[in-house]
C-alpha cells in the first residue's frame, strides 16, 4: 500500500450553511487518506499489510502513524522536514454529500529513494490510489513501487480515487497514466469511470485491467472481467444503509475484495465465483466502515 497518510477535518454542520454567520454542528479530527484507509481495512479483515508514506515532523504526523500502527498496519513513514501532514477539509452535505478540499503537504513529498525493495519481498499485492501516480516525487514513488511490486511477483491494483485531480490534465493524460500503471484489478466509481471513458461503456476499463470493478454506493457494484478472448460483466448487489459520513467506504471496500479475491484464488474457485465473493467482501467491508463512525484522532 503506498500513498496518502491524512488528517480528515470532518465538519458536519447540523443545517444548511448561511453565508455570513455561524451554523450549529460538529467539527472531528480522523484519521484519512485513501491509501491509509485501505491499509487500516486490509488489516482489520486479518490481512499483513504494510503502508508507505510521508507525513510531516510535527504532531499530527505522529499521531496518525500512531493511529495506523494501532490497526495492526506495518508503517513505512517518511517523516519530512519543512512540510506539515497532509490535512483533508471533509464537508458533509444534506444526505450524507461529501465535499473535500485536500491540502496535501508533505503526501506529495514521498520520493523514490525512500523507498526499499525489500518491503516489497514477498507482497501479494500492491495496492495505489490514483493520487500515488500524480504529482512529485509522489507520482515517481509510485511507478517505482510498481516495478519493486512486479518483481516480487506482486499483482497491482489502482483505484481511480478522485475525478478532478485524475482529470486535471486531460482525458488522454489520465489514460496514459493509468494504462502505464497495467493494474491487473482497476477500482472506480461510476463517475470516475465515465470522466476517465469518455461516456463510453464501462467495458473498455478492460482494456486498462484485467479485472475492473464499479462502485455503485447503494446500488452494489459491477464486476467485469477478461478470461481469455471472453469479457465477463455482472452486477453484485448490496443493502442499503444510511451514513452522516460515507467518507472511506470506498477504500474499505478495496480493501475487503481484495481479501475476498485472494481467499477466493486460493480456494481454486473459478473466475466469476471469485469476483462474486471478492465483491461480496468488498460490500461487507464497506458496510462495517459506515456503521463503525471513525474514532476522533488525539493530536498532542
Amino acid at each position: 500500500m503506498l500513498g496518502d497518510l491524512a488528517l480528515d477535518v470532518v465538519i458536519v454542520p447540523s443545517r444548511p450553511l448561511e453565508a455570513g454567520t455561524d451554523v450549529p454542528g460538529r467539527v472531528v479530527f480522523v484519521q484519512g487518506g485513501s491509501a491509509a484507509n485501505t491499509a487500516r481495512w486490509l488489516a482489520r479483515l486479518g490481512a499483513r499489510t504494510t503502508l508507505v508514506a510521508a507525513v510531516g515532523r510535527d504532531a499530527t504526523g505522529r499521531a496518525l502513524m500512531e493511529a495506523v500502527r494501532g490497526d495492526g498496519v506495518t508503517a513505512r513513514v517518511s517523516r519530512v522536514a519543512g512540510a506539515r501532514t497532509a490535512r483533508i477539509a471533509v464537508l458533509i452535505g444534506p444526505g450524507g454529500e461529501r465535499s473535500f478540499v485536500p491540502d496535501r503537504g508533505a503526501a506529495d513529498a514521498l520520493d523514490p529513494a525512500d523507498l526499499r525493495a525489500a518491503w516489497f519481498a514477498g507482497a501479494e499485492a500492491l495496492h495505489l490510489p490514483a493520487y500515488s501516480l500524480l504529482g512529485e516525487p509522489l507520482g515517481a514513488a509510485g511507478r517505482r513501487a510498481i516495478e519493486f511490486a512486479r518483481a516480487a511477483g506482486a499483482i497491482v491494483s489502482v483505484d481511480l480515487a478522485s475525478v478532478r485531480p485524475l482529470m486535471a490534465g486531460g482525458r488522454s493524460a489520465a489514460n496514459d497514466l493509468i494504462t502505464s500503471a497495467a493494474p491487473d484489478i482497476l477500482f472506480a466509481t461510476a463517475a470516475e469511470a465515465n470522466a476517465l471513458l469518455g461516456g463510453g461503456p464501462v467495458e473498455r476499463l478492460l482494456d486498462i485491467g484485467r479485472v475492473a470493478v464499479v462502485k455503485r454506493g447503494s446500488k452494489g457494484a459491477t464486476v467485469l472481467a477478461r478470461s481469455g478472448s471472453e469479457r465477463l460483466r455482472f452486477e453484485v448487489a448490496t443493502v442499503s444503509l444510511d451514513a452522516v459520513d460515507s467518507t472511506g467506504a470506498g477504500d474499505a471496500f478495496d480493501a475487503g475484495f481484495l481479501v475476498g479475491w485472494f481467499a477466493a484464488t486460493a480456494a481454486g474457485r473459478t473466475l466469476p465465483a471469485a469476483l462474486h465473493r471478492a465483491a461480496l467482501g468488498g460490500h461487507r467491508a464497506a458496510a462495517r466502515h459506515l456503521s463503525s463512525p471513525r474514532a476522533e484522532l488525539a493530536i498532542g
